[in-house]
């Protein structure tokens, strides 16, 4: 139950108040129904701060955390596979509601945008009342802990490279049974994210495909998530391979 709402002028006062217990930010808001509230919780408001805003230097997209994800689906400062996936996060109302930063600390365990922002790279930068510090998204992913009393402010990602998706869903609005996400950076590597195979959206080495055992559900055993990955990297690296790298 949200027993206090507070609204800082400035990212000082925000992090002091969210360094207290029971105290979350709120971004967009779209994520608290989701949160286990059953004792007194403190929000704090980040909307007064200065955390939105897109840039780019060509190489590097640098995104405040209060972007909306709609703004995301609609910049063509972001790689267009990115913008496709925030556009896939949620409808249309939620896009205009949802931030980056919310998105990224919710962790949604079947995120596409996620695991697009690990396909680029991405740096996340987090503040603290003791200090800032960067952390790369895929580290940030195994170990929720790091955004306890923390404010993610703003991230930085790849503009670089070419990039594809495949994913199977049982409709084209739902989310993933499995996603595919794929990356041939300008020095030719290929980096592959994922969600459906695991605890939430994650790194994958194509060479190990055949050893995942992803957990069954409804919708499908460890069986057919296992031959999902494999077919849906296949179609990735190939569509790779016929792309030139920007």
């Amino acid at each position: 139950m949200i027993t206090q709402y507070h609204r800082p002028s400035d990212l000082d006062e925000a992090l002091a108040l969210v360094s207290q217990p029971n105290t979350m930010p709120l971004g967009g808001g779209t994520s608290l129904t989701a949160v286990d509230s059953s004792g007194p919780l403190s929000v704090v408001d980040l909307q007064l701060i200065g955390l939105d805003g897109l840039d780019s230097n060509g190489d590097i997209v640098t995104i405040g955390a209060m972007t909306l994800l709609q703004e995301l689906a609609e910049s063509s400062k972001v790689p267009p596979v990115l913008r496709d996936l925030a556009h896939r996060e949620a409808p249309n109302t939620i896009r205009n509601a949802a931030t980056l930063g919310g998105t990224i600390a919710s962790a949604h365990a079947e995120s596409e945008l996620l695991a697009g922002l690990l396909a680029f790279d991405t740096t996340l930068f987090l503040s603290r009342t003791d200090g800032s510090k960067t952390i790369p998204l895929s580290k940030a992913l195994e170990d929720l802990s790091v955004f306890d009393g923390a404010i993610i402010t703003h991230v930085s990602l790849a503009a670089t490279g070419t990039a594809v998706a495949h994913r199977t869903a049982r409709t084209p609005a739902d989310r993933p049974i499995v996603a595919v996400i794929g990356r041939r950076t300008a020095s030719g590597e290929t980096v592959i994210a994922a969600t459906g195979l695991g605890s939430g959206p994650s790194l994958i080495d194509q060479d190990r495909l055949q050893t995942l055992q992803p957990l069954s559900d409804f919708r499908g055993s460890t069986e057919y998530r296992s031959r999902l990955a494999w077919v849906l990297t296949k179609r990735v690296i190939e569509d790779l391979e016929k792309e030139p790298v920007l």
